[in-house]
């Protein structure tokens, strides 16, 4: 009878132990080289808390911004090979695996935000997606804007392209900046965005260039003078899963986990584009000379160079295919 009871109890403390390992709550790992209060990590915070209320806790979705996890490269490695879940990330940092894709970041190519938002939740998006899950299992859950992007420096008001030339400037670890860069002259640096602060507060690289918002975020304007409104890219980022994981996670609760996106991505897009219009009069006020240059010359030194050199990467006529999408 004792071994029984024994048994028993044994039975019943094996069933307890395996309901509570089923009701563990599923953690995503959300990476994000941009520093908090930026609105995209602000983004992650809201998608985080809604989908813990509308599945009970049964998605843990953790916000690591500022590259808490890892550099812009380590953690689309970690997604890919499932370390880590989620990362939101620029589109053209995926070219390695989709040649093609790096088009949506060129230099001039979208008209306005909308243009680019309406484009990337589109076939668009789609086409990229079917290509990234079969090149490196990663599914793209959705893009959102990053903002317009614009020169700044720390000791030169630049006016025209021709004035860009010999400045050493930072910029994001791909082909399509690097070449950009070196149409206007500049000498292009490639550096992971957690590294940008110092470099610019030591004078290791003479200026650097991202949208306004992230300017702001990153405080690079305690350590820039100048604010060269040159408007030269348009970014897209994307939130990007690990698919193998994705597929696992009940699909009642991937619907909630989309729509939570759906819905924080659009109040993201919005806030960057209304930070974009308020952000110049602080940044005045902050004591930051801001430069209105001459854009077109930017924009021809650009297109005389760039589109024809990724002509084979993007495909024949994409550039301008989706530069006149409507």
């Amino acid at each position: 009878m004792f071994a029984r009871t024994r048994c028993l109890a044994l039975v019943v403390g094996m069933g307890l132990t395996a309901g509570a390992f089923a009701q563990q709550p599923i953690v995503m790992r959300w990476g994000d080289v941009v520093a908090g209060g930026h609105p995209q990590v602000v983004m992650m915070d809201r998608v985080a808390a809604d989908v813990k209320a509308k599945t009970n806790g049964r998605i843990d979705i953790q916000p690591f911004p500022n590259g808490q996890i890892g550099s812009s490269r380590d953690m689309i490695e970690a997604v890919s090979n499932g370390t880590q879940q989620l990362v939101t990330e620029g589109a053209a940092n995926f070219g390695a695996w989709i040649p093609s894709i790096s088009v949506t970041e060129a230099p001039f190519i979208w008209k306005s935000p909308a243009h680019l938002i309406n484009a990337l939740n589109g076939p668009l998006l789609e086409k990229y997606n079917e290509q990234l899950i079969k090149a490196r299992g990663m599914r793209i859950l959705g893009a959102v804007y990053y903002g317009t992007r614009h020169l700044t420096t720390s000791n030169r008001p630049i006016k025209t392209v021709d004035e860009a030339k010999g400045l050493k400037v930072r910029v994001p670890e791909n082909d399509v900046f690097k070449a950009m860069a070196e149409s206007w002259g500049a000498k292009p640096t490639p550096m992971n965005f957690n590294e940008l602060y110092l470099a610019l507060k030591t004078g290791t690289v003479d200026g650097q260039e991202n949208p306004l918002p992230t300017i702001k975020s990153g405080k690079f304007h305690e350590v820039q003078k100048f604010i060269i409104l040159t408007g030269h890219v348009m970014t897209p980022r994307l939130v990007v899963v690990n698919d193998a994981f994705w597929q696992k996670v009940p699909a009642a609760d991937r619907k909630i986990v989309e729509d939570a996106l759906k819905t924080h991505m659009a109040w993201a897009d919005a806030e960057i584009q209304k930070q974009e219009v308020a952000l110049l009069d602080e940044f005045k006020a902050a004591g930051v000379t801001i430069v209105q240059p001459d854009v077109e010359s930017f924009r021809k030194a650009t297109l005389a160079v760039v589109p024809a050199k990724f002509e084979a990467k993007w495909g024949k006529g994409t550039f301008d295919s989706i530069a006149n999408m409507k």
